[in-house]
């Protein structure tokens, strides 16, 4: 894979910001834990692009001493792409005084259950059946998700920096 650069979000991004979150998560409002929304195409984030095109994407949140990552995508696979993000981030963060990060996933998501936990995160909270909720809110959440395990469940993670 040829290298790739990243940089923050910048206001001129957000169409395309919008346009990759839709793809991915169905739409760029995105429900985090305990049932808040938020657009994710506003908040935000860094960018990893490569011969112009965008290869990676993270957006998040920042609320005291804590700093909510929202998403995280990388479209190529194996390349790095997450973790270097997810680096950049806990620096970012850690200079706003932030002192741990949480995310949210869902129980069907187990590459990101691997992913986080490899990389030092911590399970924190368990919100069994959370995602009828999210989903009355967010309806293009999907019935069934990766491995064709039924979506049901909120996980909450947690990196103390």
């Amino acid at each position: 894979m040829t290298k790739y650069t990243l940089r923050p979000l910048e206001a001129a991004d957000q169409p395309k910001i919008a346009q990759l979150l839709t793809e991915s998560w169905g739409s760029p409002r995105v429900v985090i834990g305990h049932g808040r929304v938020m657009d994710a195409a506003a908040l935000p984030g860094l960018v990893a692009s490569q011969d112009g095109e965008i290869v990676g994407l993270l957006t998040y949140y920042v609320d005291g001493k804590t700093a909510e990552l929202v998403t995280l995508n990388a479209y190529v696979a194996e390349g790095g792409i997450g973790t270097a993000m997810l680096e950049a981030m806990k620096s970012i963060v850690k200079e706003l005084g932030c002192e741990r990060i949480i995310l949210m996933t869902t129980n069907d998501n187990t590459d990101a259950i691997r992913f986080y936990q490899r990389r030092g995160f911590h399970m924190r909270e368990l919100r069994a059946g959370a995602i009828v909720a999210a989903r009355a809110i967010k309806p293009e959440i999907p019935l069934t998700g990766k491995h064709g395990i039924p979506i049901r469940d909120e996980l909450e993670f947690e990196l103390l920096l």
